[in-house]
C-alpha cells in the first residue's frame, strides 16, 4: 500500500462508526472485510443467542446481516442509514456455530442505495438471505 491509502484506510469513516457500535461489541461481532460497497462480518452463536427451540433466534441472524449492510453503505464521510430491509431465513443453526455475512451493494444513486446481503454457516450453506435499502443523510462522521 502506499502512504496516501494507508492514511485513506486509518480515517474510514465506517471504522469510527464500529469503534463505537456497542450492540455489535456485545454480540461478538468480528468485521473481517470492510471495503466500500463490501464488508464482511462473523459471529460465533453462544448459547445465550438461542430462541425456546434451540436455534439461533432469527432477530441476531438479522442483527449479523444488518450489520455487514451498514459497514457497506457507509462508503464515504456522509452518514448513511436503513430506509428499510427484509430478510428469508432459509437454516436454522445452533450455538457453537459460526456465521458470516456478505454483504454487496448492487446499487447507488442519489441518496439512495440497495445492498444484498448472504449469511453463511460455516460450511457455506446459506442461512439467511437479506436486502437493504439506504438513505445517505446529510450528516457527515
Amino acid at each position: 500500500m502506499t502512504e496516501a491509502t494507508d492514511t485513506a484506510e486509518a480515517v474510514r469513516p465506517n471504522r469510527a462508526m464500529m469503534e463505537r457500535d456497542r450492540a455489535s461489541a456485545m454480540l461478538g461481532l468480528v468485521v473481517e472485510r470492510d471495503d466500500p460497497g463490501h464488508a464482511v462480518v462473523s459471529m460465533r452463536v453462544r448459547d445465550d443467542m438461542t430462541n425456546g427451540f434451540q436455534i439461533t433466534h432469527g432477530g441476531l441472524v438479522f442483527a449479523l446481516a444488518d450489520t455487514a449492510f451498514a459497514i457497506a453503505c457507509n462508503e464515504d464521510d456522509r452518514v448513511t442509514v436503513a430506509a428499510g430491509a427484509d430478510i428469508s431465513f432459509l437454516k436454522p443453526t445452533v450455538a457453537g456455530q459460526t456465521l458470516t455475512a456478505t454483504a454487496v451493494r448492487r446499487t447507488r444513486s442519489g441518496r439512495s442505495g440497495l445492498y444484498d446481503v448472504t449469511v453463511v454457516d460455516e460450511q457455506g450453506d446459506a442461512v439467511a438471505e437479506f436486502r437493504g435499502r439506504s438513505r445517505t443523510t446529510s450528516r457527515t462522521f
